[in-house]
């Protein structure tokens, strides 16, 4: 056998032996969320045996309590918060870091290193180290149980990460595209808008579903800063853990619900969310 045939047998080999540890490694993240969807549609008794009962009859019971059927609070305004806290303050993100990484990609200012520095240093500081200044000062504008402060933290919270990203993915276009654009008279909103926006899409796509999924993930602060009126969905979860135990089916249902849409948007961006992630990889 010649060595070239060596060779090919064993790179095959190789890829063979990485993709089953790669299906492996999916199996193993995959078995919680199964577990958790599973343990959704088993009564609370079946539910709370030790181990689990994997043929126990399935019922919806765990659904029905967790969006009020038997004349528990309804989840829908706290689903509502939590989609308008996410989607507004990405929306914002997303204006405000893709003039800011334009500055420093394509046309860089002085010392661009300090300022992206700036930016990540920003994120070092413990979010509980910020929680009682921000409180006393909600308290004192009126803006305590207020879905629009959570906006503006949302917002202030992930600018940093989505700088420092599209600042990645914009130095990876050519600055003669921006440059024939301007010969044309383009001006800068027309620039960003109509020839930088379309070529970073993925970047930018990227960079939007992770501002989401912090957004929508998060709870210190909605839980502290939040009562009945901006109460978002990771707060409502929380009060499933009373007193008079933890009621498995419904937590489970409850979890899996309020993760459909962070999922469903990982789903439908999965292919920008690939070529925005590699973009910047490679110089």
């Amino acid at each position: 056998m010649s060595s070239t045939a060596v060779r090919t047998r064993g790179r095959f080999r190789g890829g063979a032996g990485l993709g089953l540890v790669a299906w492996l490694a999916g199996i193993v993240f995959f078995l919680p969320i199964a577990w958790m969807a599973l343990t959704s549609f088993h009564s609370e008794t079946d539910a709370a045996t030790n181990p689990p009962s994997w043929g126990a009859a399935l019922t919806v019971d765990g659904y029905r309590e967790f969006f009020g059927a038997d004349g528990g609070a309804s989840p829908w305004p706290a689903l509502i918060n939590s989609t308008v806290a996410s989607v507004t303050s990405t929306l914002l993100v997303l204006v405000l870091a893709l003039p800011a990484a334009y500055a420093l990609s394509i046309r860089p200012v002085k010392k661009w290193t300090d300022v992206l520095f700036f930016f990540l240093s920003t994120k070092m500081l413990p979010v509980v180290a910020g929680l009682l200044p921000i409180y006393l000062f909600a308290k004192n504008a009126g803006m305590l149980d207020n879905i629009w402060l959570l906006v503006i933290l949302y917002t202030s919270m992930n600018l940093p990460i989505a700088v420092w990203m599209m600042q990645s993915f914009l130095s990876e276009i050519p600055v003669a595209v921006v440059e024939a654009a301007q010969i044309d008279g383009a001006r800068l909103p027309t620039v960003l808008t109509r020839v930088i926006a379309p070529i970073a899409l993925p970047g930018i796509a990227a960079t939007a579903l992770i501002c989401f999924i912090f957004s929508w993930n998060e709870l210190l602060f909605a839980r502290v800063l939040t009562g009945v009126v901006a109460e978002t969905a990771p707060v409502f979860l929380t009060g499933f853990i009373t007193s008079q135990g933890l009621f498995l089916a419904k937590v489970c249902a409850a979890s899996l619900v309020i993760s459909l849409p962070v999922l469903a948007a990982g789903f439908a961006a999965q292919d920008k969310l690939v070529q925005g992630l590699s973009l910047g990889a490679v110089k």
